[in-house]
């Protein structure tokens, strides 16, 4: 019978590979701390190193959007200003 399957939660990776950056250890001395095999390791590594752009990227779309929020946000003071000098010259 073979080996049961074992499940890693998202910290538990992130730990490991928080040890495998900071560098000072090799893959195969981290996995066997762990209780991991190298090649697991090597493939949690190269999925930070994919995902990190996407950290970044998350942060200049919400800049983009902060900077689209405060020009709607302009237009909507200009169209109320606008809206309400039309309703008064209607009045006169």
């Amino acid at each position: 019978m073979g080996r049961k399957r074992r499940k890693f939660t998202g910290s538990f990776k992130a730990q490991v590979e928080l040890n495998a950056l900071r560098g000072g250890r090799t893959i195969q001395e981290i996995a066997t701390k762990h209780n991991l095999m190298p090649t697991q390791v090597s493939a949690w590594q190269k999925q930070v190193f994919e995902g990190m752009a996407d950290v970044f990227a998350k942060g200049e779309s919400s800049d983009e959007r902060k900077s689209e929020f405060k020009e709607l946000d302009a237009k909507i003071g200009r169209l109320a200003v606008e809206n309400d000098f039309s309703l008064k010259m209607l009045q006169l």
